[in-house]
């Protein structure tokens, strides 16, 4: 299938899904949404895939949901909405190894990605945020808890304050920190010792872990 605003490209048995907007920071507009959405359905569909890798074209991983369409739609509606909701429930449920490359910052919905998936590796200049509870959207707290523990998850939830790739990597956010030059290297590294394990076992432990993932996000 074709996309305007990601790339999804096949290495043998990885699939690895980039966010092409960067000269909008990789923002999540409706249409990019749907088109990650779209894109990981037809990663599950194809069986010679074992592990995904999600990161950002350009210098910036996410910036988050796309504000311009603030101006035509109200927040409440995109944030709680059909395509967002579809667009979330797939990510938390999707059937493979997730693997969040995260070249830049990861801010709002850039951050939601890299917590809903199951790894994270950052480049050394990457940060996280929530920056969107300033101008009054709820935060995904639950699946952030899950990974770096209550107390922490409700400080960075209320307070949106930048946490650094040095504080992610001591707090358990990411895996490792790598130069930027090597991330996606070293993310593919990973991805293939984690499919040296055969599918239906891979499938097995995913669907574990979306079984006990907290807040769990329902179809609407």
């Amino acid at each position: 299938m074709t996309y305007e605003l990601l790339l999804s490209e096949r290495e043998g048995d990885i699939a690895i899904v980039t966010l092409n907007r960067p000269d909008k920071r990789n923002a999540l507009n409706t249409q990019l949404r749907d088109e990650i959405r779209k894109a990981l359905e037809e990663i599950e569909a194809d069986d010679s895939v074992k592990v995904a890798i999600i990161t950002g074209a350009g210098p910036v991983f996410c910036a988050g949901f796309d504000t311009s369409e603030f101006a035509t739609t109200p927040p409440e509606q995109i944030f709680s909405g059909e395509s967002s909701r579809r667009y979330h429930h797939r990510l938390q449920n999707f059937a493979r190894p997730l693997i969040a490359a995260v070249n830049g910052s990861a801010m709002g919905g850039g951050f939601d990605i890299a917590v809903l998936s199951d790894l994270r590796v950052a480049a050394a200049g990457a940060t996280f945020g929530h920056p969107e509870i300033k101008f009054g959207a709820a935060t995904l707290f639950g699946p952030l808890a899950a990974v770096v523990g209550g107390g922490l998850a409700r400080e960075l939830c209320l307070t949106g304050r930048r946490m650094d790739a040095d504080e992610a990597l001591r707090c358990g956010l990411v895996s490792r920190v790598v130069p930027a030059e090597s991330l996606l290297d070293d993310t593919k590294a990973i991805a293939r010792s984690i499919a040296e394990a055969p599918l239906p076992a891979l499938r097995e432990v995913k669907a574990s872990i979306v079984a006990a993932a907290p807040e769990h996000l329902p179809l609407p």
